[in-house]
């Protein structure tokens, strides 16, 4: 759980009309800016703990998107309902990350606080992410670019604050995240292999 996601033209509300596509278009446009040839295979690790409701954006997104990313090849999803990507086990999970898969290019997921009038709000970002600020814990930054979602107010008892967030909002939240990234990378592979078989042709 992060603590603010900074606001730009990277940022949308899930309220507005077409929120997913608009979102997808700019997950799509960070996939073509910042994954190179060094690259190979696409993680999306959605992290977060089904335990608290607010902190449940990452572990919801990744059980929505496990069966519809299965069909991408080198795409993979960490962190699901059944099989959460948390505080205690992350570290865990980026070393088998970059253990098990070639090159890795890591689209890192979670929820986060902010201030009262942008709840609702998805972000797309370059870089990594620092997960648990939000709580004043300290872990690994993860992530070639983050997504993150502002589900309930920051700046004081935090885990409190996220005990009593609206389950509804992050559900429509994990919806949009992951309707935006299946688009998104289906436009991505598209236009990857209509590139190699110009490149064949030529």
């Amino acid at each position: 759980m992060n603590l603010t996601s900074n606001l730009s033209k990277n940022t949308i509300n899930i309220e507005s009309p077409l929120a997913a596509s608009n979102f997808s278009n700019m997950f799509l446009s960070h996939l073509k800016d910042f994954y190179t040839n060094e690259h190979d295979e696409i993680i999306i690790l959605c992290i977060g703990t089904d335990r608290s409701t607010g902190d449940s954006l990452g572990p919801l997104t990744g059980y929505k998107m496990k069966k519809v990313l299965s069909r991408f090849e080198k795409v993979h999803v960490y962190g699901t309902l059944d099989d959460p990507v948390h505080a205690k086990n992350l570290e865990d999970h980026i070393n088998k990350i970059y253990s098990s898969h070639k090159r890795p290019f890591i689209v890192a997921i979670d929820a986060c606080l902010g201030k009262v009038d942008r709840v609702g709000y998805l972000t797309v970002c370059n870089g990594p992410i620092k997960p648990g600020a939000g709580v004043k814990k300290n872990l690994p930054p993860v992530g070639d670019i983050h997504i993150t979602g502002i589900v309930n107010l920051g700046g004081f008892m935090e885990y409190i604050v996220l005990q009593n967030t609206r389950l509804s909002l992050v559900m429509n939240m994990a919806e949009t995240i992951s309707s935006a990234v299946y688009f998104g990378l289906w436009k991505f592979k598209k236009q990857n292999k209509k590139e190699e078989e110009q490149f064949n042709l030529s």
